[in-house]
């Protein structure tokens, strides 16, 4: 895949995808749940695959079997908006655009330094997230084109982002311990909340609550621990701060599709809290026997739980999937690393 990778980087995407389309036609279902592969760093080896909630039938590789395009190097995330889904890939700076019926190549988003996520503010609006730029970039989605940027130099590793009326709230990750807020409709920022050390995952629960799960630097020996907090919107400020222990270093912060209970990975098992929850749980809510959990989803339809194991960062990973209950009800292969899922 490598190979491919390097020669796709001296050509233009559009015109290899006409002079390598492949006779390969796929409809994917509506239940379909994307998995986002990363790969590995500098490897371009990253993929897409797709698995049918309903049939259980699988299919990997997804982006390059359609298009005969190498997907790039680290997929990142994917979001969906209207008929679209944009997958952003990290390493290689750009963010690409399937119909997310067939996985066809409908265009790309390009000039972004190491994008992150992509938040959608309306059908000419979407925000991007950089790890390294320093800045957040504007796109318009209509057009897949730049079209401006909020600073943010001071706080130059942005990350998830989540929408509360007309603010936005973007974590600052990597050695930072921030949350921006942003007003959608003059594109400026206009607060900063100060969080427990490198603020990741961001999600709204079901009492317009926002949540920032803080993972620490190093989780041990770290006088900043890890940290679970819920933010107040409306005030723009901390209201509760829930705290590890010294050796924890939780990830991958999610929610289900009620705005009831969070979810998060941690000593590669699963941990649950409801929002109103007052102390962090002290034991697992699913014991997966995984060899290393990485990637993380609740379907927010029926509350089934997607976890993705990267068993050793080198083969191709596996996801299983759990009823809300916790019942093991399937195990599929993914790509190399499954670090992101999306579900339709």
């Amino acid at each position: 895949m490598l190979l491919f990778s390097t020669a796709t980087a001296c050509m233009k995407d559009d015109q290899w995808v006409k002079d390598h389309q492949q006779q390969v036609t796929i409809q994917i279902p509506k239940a379909a749940l994307f998995v986002i592969n990363e790969g590995n760093f500098m490897y371009g080896n990253a993929s897409l695959t797709s698995y049918d909630t309903l049939t259980k039938v699988t299919q990997n590789d997804l982006f390059y079997r359609v298009n005969g395009l190498p997907l790039g190097d680290v997929a990142e995330s994917m979001s969906l908006w209207k008929s679209k889904g944009y997958i952003v890939v990290n390493n290689s700076g750009k963010i690409y655009v399937i119909d997310i019926e067939t996985g066809k190549y409908t265009g790309k988003i390009t000039g972004l330094t190491s994008p992150r996520f992509i938040h959608f503010i309306n059908d000419q609006k979407a925000y991007v997230s950089d790890l390294y730029a320093g800045k957040i970039s504007i796109v318009n989605p209509a057009t897949n084109s730049l079209t401006g940027s909020i600073s943010c130099t001071s706080h130059p590793s942005t990350e998830e982002m989540v929408q509360f009326g007309d603010l936005l709230f973007v974590s600052c990750w990597s050695g930072d311990k921030t949350v921006l807020v942003i007003d959608i409709v003059k594109d400026q920022i206009v607060a900063e909340i100060t969080t427990g050390d490198q603020p990741c995952g961001l999600v709204l629960d079901r009492f317009n609550k926002i949540w920032v799960l803080c993972q620490s630097q190093s989780g041990n020996n770290n006088k900043n621990l890890a940290v679970l907090q819920r933010i107040d919107p409306v005030g723009k400020k901390i209201e509760k701060s829930l705290i590890f222990p010294a050796s924890a270093r939780p990830v991958k912060l999610t929610i289900d599709g009620k705005g009831e209970n969070l979810f998060f990975l941690l000593n590669n098992e699963v941990y649950k809290i409801q929002v109103q929850a007052d102390q962090l749980p002290e034991r697992p809510f699913l014991t997966t026997q995984s060899k290393l959990l990485y990637g993380l989803g609740i379907d927010p339809h029926n509350g089934n739980i997607y976890v993705g194991d990267a068993l050793d960062y080198q083969q191709s990973g596996i996801i299983k999937r759990f009823s809300s209950s916790g019942i093991l009800l399937d195990t599929f292969k993914a790509g190399i690393i499954p670090g992101s899922l999306c579900f339709q």
